[in-house]
């Protein structure tokens, strides 16, 4: 998990880590140690959560890992609420994205998130993840998810009509 949430949804189930600065800091070779440390204890992938506020810190330390043989898949698990800007620059780095889509309603997305413009947002954001990393890919031998897009949802109460709609999208 990073600190850190460029939302502020009304349910949030991580409040103390969207809101607060909890954690400590680790410098890029820390963080690219931590990765290969994982990778050796036979983790799947390494799951980078709500990070899309230090996109441009990770960019080397991600070419880092992959260059010096960093081979599990990098799981971008987002709120699905980012630009295609900063997601281009993680084209050819993230193997797997792991958004939500939160909703398609702008005054649903007002209401719980203070972020009436999310739906376009994340309409053109779920575009350029698919465009990058496409349809899910399996591995038969383990299950496993190891490229692609999975998107989330969460059925808000009274607004099953909505999620019949982001489920169509």
């Amino acid at each position: 998990f990073f600190s850190g949430c460029n939302l502020r949804c009304i349910y949030c189930q991580n409040h103390e880590i969207a809101v607060s600065h909890l954690g400590y800091a680790v410098s890029n070779d820390e963080l690219c140690r931590i990765f290969f440390e994982l990778q050796n204890q036979g983790v799947h992938n390494i799951n980078l959560v709500t990070a899309g506020h230090f996109t441009k810190q990770l960019i080397p330390i991600l070419q880092r890992a992959k260059g010096e043989g960093l081979h599990i898949p990098l799981v971008w698990n987002s709120s699905g609420y980012e630009t295609v800007e900063m997601l281009r620059m993680l084209d050819g780095l993230i193997d797997i994205y792991l958004p939500d889509f939160k909703y398609i309603n702008p005054q649903t997305a007002k209401d719980y998130s203070k972020a009436p413009d999310y739906p376009d947002v994340a309409k053109a954001a779920l575009a350029e993840m698919v465009r990058q990393c496409g349809a899910p890919k399996i591995d038969l031998h383990t299950g496993l998810m190891t490229r692609g897009v999975q998107v989330r949802h969460l059925v808000l109460p009274g607004h099953a009509q909505e999620s019949r709609q982001i489920l169509w999208y």
